[in-house]
């Protein structure tokens, strides 16, 4: 306001803060707003007024803010005008009412910092999701980010980090990428145990990298493990949040990382040292992959959950589905279920010596399977 006003109006005036485009300026029986501010309309009168010294008082009626901020005052010598109220002094006065909202902002503020403060003071039987200091829970968004967070746990790891890798063959970068912390962890005699799937045993890069680790790392391989876990010191755990592992949670709370210490070590009993042969399956020309196939196609599974349980490409695992349909001499895939059924691989992998009976191959004239 103050000597701006002196400007002439296009019909496009410049509104005041909070001021609604579609209802100002109407002169409906209800105002659209407080005496806490000045609409269209009640800036055009007093602008009017400014200019002119004075303004019928019909010209108001439409707009009661003008009078309810005591923009304008009657004329003490013609009650049918008002003359408007100085601009400074009407900036004094709103200026003041602005300081009035700021400064009760700030008392409210400060009461709910003061409730915060008093609530977190419960102690540690209040709810909380920290455990001693750090969350319990916290989501790491980014690699960057989970990068940093990895670092930090090995740099405090003393004794013990254990892993799940799913997956097929690990990339040589992966490998690459992760050889500074394991060198790292080795020199200060930490115990590293790696679960990898049976694939993971024909990439070259992993076989490298044991032969480097040497006595440091142990790694054992079963046909399908549960999603990557990377466990420090039984203390603090990472695990991938969303399919493309952007995204992961670091755990820290007693449980939860029990949990997960408790299903590595099932898992680890049931798996097969990395330095052993995996076990025959007790069935000529059908191989411990193809008999693990043939366990999840007979769960109902498709080629590829298959697939991904087992860490190969789909197409490798079509290529298998195949070669099962040619020994067992199954002409379609409700027949290859039959046969399966019929030759025992239906069930978990077994060898021979642990109790696998011996199994004859049924009638192979039918056409395979492609």
């Amino acid at each position: 306001m103050c000597c701006c006003h002196e400007r002439r109006h296009t019909g496009h005036e410049r509104l005041e803060p909070g001021v609604d485009w579609a209802m100002a300026g109407h002169g409906t029986e209800e105002h659209p707003h407080g005496a806490d501010r000045l609409c269209e309309a009640g800036d055009r009168v007093y602008s009017r007024a400014v200019r002119r010294g004075r303004v019928p008082r019909e010209d108001a009626e439409p707009v009661p803010c003008l009078l309810e901020l005591a923009l304008l005052h009657p004329d003490p010598d013609d009650m049918d005008y008002l003359v408007p109220t100085s601009p400074q002094e009407v900036m004094t006065r709103l200026l003041r009412g602005v300081y009035d909202e700021v400064s009760q902002s700030q008392r409210r503020m400060g009461s709910a910092v003061a409730a915060f403060e008093w609530y977190a003071g419960l102690g540690p039987q209040a709810l909380s999701s920290s455990v001693e200091g750090g969350s319990a829970i916290r989501v790491l968004d980014g690699l960057s980010r989970i990068q940093a967070a990895m670092d930090a746990a090995t740099e405090a790891c003393t004794t013990e980090v254990i892993t799940v890798q799913p997956g097929g063959i690990r990339p040589e970068h992966e490998l690459t990428e992760g050889l500074h912390r394991a060198l790292a962890l080795r020199a200060r005699g930490v115990r590293m145990r790696d679960l990898y799937t049976h694939v993971a045993r024909h990439g070259q890069g992993l076989l490298n990298y044991l032969e480097l680790m040497g006595d440091a790392v142990e790694a054992r391989t079963l046909d399908e493990v549960i999603d990557r876990l990377i466990l420090f010191d039984r203390t603090v755990a990472f695990i991938p949040a969303n399919s493309d592992r952007t995204l992961a949670l670091e755990l820290r709370h007693p449980a939860l990382v029990a949990f997960l210490a408790t299903v590595f070590e099932r898992l680890w009993r049931l798996a097969i040292p990395l330095t052993a042969s995996l076990p025959d399956t007790g069935i000529e020309g059908i191989s411990h992959r193809e008999q693990s196939i043939a366990a999840l196609l007979a769960e109902g599974h498709q080629d590829a959950v298959i697939a991904e349980r087992l860490g190969i490409s789909v197409r490798t695992c079509r290529a298998h589905i195949a070669r099962l349909s040619e020994t067992l001499g199954a002409a379609s895939r409700t027949q290859l279920g039959v046969r399966i059924a019929q030759v025992g691989l239906d069930g978990p992998p077994r060898s021979a010596e642990s109790g696998g009976r011996e199994v004859t191959i049924p009638d192979q004239g039918s056409p395979s399977v492609r």
